[in-house]
């Protein structure tokens, strides 16, 4: 019998912290649909998602991030002591290039743009070229949270302050489809994720279990002081994340994607890691309530 054809698709996945783990979700949901992902631009954890998946490594950070603990992901935290940023990022980067290795964007098989924000001279920044996680890097500069991060001579933050959802480096694309994923929709308090200690794999990858002794070689007196300090941070990040969606409706009513996804903006906290299980689930589960009908 003949192979069915797939559909090829420009992915767009948005900014939104932990929730972002729901993109892992809705790639999955694609993959076993027979939808092709050839093209992916997306900002802050969407950026670091399609370009984890670009580089083809997407199911050992499944592994690990299923697994990690919030010790393990504030014994993460590097402090800068500086008034641009709580966490200067040289560990989470070092970790996610110690799991996925040191890759260069044009040599991954799949097109890939990170978008990140120039603040300075209000503009987007578009990267598709050069170190992978250099551009993740730039594109998850959360403001206040993460110091910028320096690209080409400029500082640059996370890209969901200009444009949480980026479809525009998407319309030179030649795919079928292009589905965008916003992870700033309407608040649903039926959504709102609760752990499942349950759910939380005992059976650690190798390079999960990898990852974790080079995080346990990190920890320090980092784990309180930052429990201290979220606080008002995650405030800060709320509003944001508030920002972030009306700009996203805005953005899209003037570019719609042929295909939407909506996560809830109140699924879960800014790093609630520990429910990565349950994001997935919901990306998932989103996913099929929005596409079923095309498969």
């Amino acid at each position: 019998m003949p192979t069915k054809n797939k559909k090829t698709v420009s992915l767009v996945l948005g900014s939104g912290g932990t929730r972002g783990l729901a993109h892992i979700g809705v790639i999955h949901w694609l993959e076993e649909n027979d939808f092709k992902i050839e093209s992916i631009s997306g900002c802050s954890m969407g950026a670091l998602i399609g370009g984890i998946y670009a580089a083809g490594k997407l199911d050992d950070f499944e592994s690990w991030v299923r697994a990690i603990t919030k010790v393990d992901i504030v014994t993460l935290l590097d402090l800068s002591w500086k008034k641009s940023g709580l966490v200067k990022g040289d560990k989470i980067i070092n970790t996610l290039t110690d799991l996925v290795g040191d890759v260069v964007i044009e040599e991954l098989p799949t097109k890939y743009t990170a978008v990140a924000a120039d603040i300075l001279n209000e503009k987007e920044v578009w990267m598709n070229s050069g170190k992978l996680f250099d551009a993740i890097r730039a594109s998850i500069s959360l403001p206040l949270f993460f110091t910028p991060f320096r690209y080409k001579g400029v500082d640059l933050i996370d890209g969901g302050v200009l444009n949480p959802v980026p479809i525009a480096p998407t319309f030179s694309d030649t795919t079928d489809l292009t589905i965008a994923v916003n992870l700033g929709g309407k608040i649903d308090n039926k959504e709102i994720i609760t752990i499942n200690n349950d759910s939380i794999s005992e059976n650690k990858s190798p390079f999960a279990e990898k990852i974790t002794e080079f995080v346990e070689s990190f920890k320090d007196s980092t784990v309180n002081h930052i429990t201290k300090e979220w606080d008002a941070y995650d405030i800060a990040n709320q509003a944001f994340d508030a920002m972030q969606s009306t700009i996203a409706r805005q953005k899209l009513a003037a570019y719609p994607a042929d295909c939407f996804i909506e996560i809830a903006r109140n699924a879960c906290g800014t790093l609630e890691f520990e429910l990565a299980a349950e994001m997935i689930d919901l990306g998932y589960k989103k996913a099929q309530e929005s596409l079923g009908e095309m498969s």
